[in-house]
């Protein structure tokens, strides 16, 4: 019976470890700068035209 109870107790551990890093995990907003964006015919000239 204790081998039976170590194995519940190891499970429940395991379950509230689970919740704890994924609600730590939720929540905020994504960055709102950087990333990619769609290049125009001026972003693509050389930058040492002289």
């Amino acid at each position: 019976m204790t081998l039976l109870s170590r194995a519940l107790l190891a499970v429940v551990m395991a379950g509230l470890v689970a919740v704890i890093v994924r609600l730590r995990g939720s929540g905020g907003t994504p960055p709102h700068r950087g990333g990619w964006r769609q290049l125009s015919e001026t972003d693509l000239e050389p930058m040492d035209q002289a």
